[in-house]
């Protein structure tokens, strides 16, 4: 459970990965990072709700 931080990291640094090889700048991919941020803390925020109502 403790590593469920690392979703929207590692998801964070694909996409800047990915907007660098595109020769985008952060900027242009801002919406991209709001996106993963929002899905991965919703996606967290389920299965910590899963994992308690399991426990």
């Amino acid at each position: 459970m403790t590593r469920l931080f690392l979703i929207p990291l590692i998801l964070c640094l694909f996409w800047a990965l990915f907007l660098k090889a595109n020769k985008l700048t952060l900027k242009q991919g801002q919406q991209g990072f709001i996106y993963i941020i929002g899905i991965s803390g919703g996606l967290i925020l389920i299965l910590t709700a899963l994992l308690l109502l399991t426990a």
